[in-house]
């Protein structure tokens, strides 16, 4: 299935772009997140990234269908 990411602040910079869409067999958001870590080399861990699936907030458990959107939200500063 094809899922839409959508990367911001930190895991953009490690991506090296602040979106793509992946091919994945990857069932649940969690499965996701650890293919793309390994992918792009990303240093942080899901305990520290907020996810949303179609611009709700989820759980890691939450599956993926084809055409979703995804987005990691690591955290940021600012003022």
């Amino acid at each position: 299935m094809k899922i839409n990411i959508i990367y911001y602040a930190m895991l953009r910079e490690a991506a090296g772009q602040s979106a793509e869409t992946v091919e994945t067999e990857s069932a649940h958001a969690a499965e996701l997140f650890e293919s793309l870590k390994s992918k792009h080399d990303f240093s942080m861990c899901r305990s520290q990234v907020r996810l949303a699936v179609n611009d709700a907030f989820v759980d890691w458990d939450t599956p993926l269908n084809d055409g979703d959107s995804v987005v990691f939200i690591p955290p940021v500063a600012g003022g």
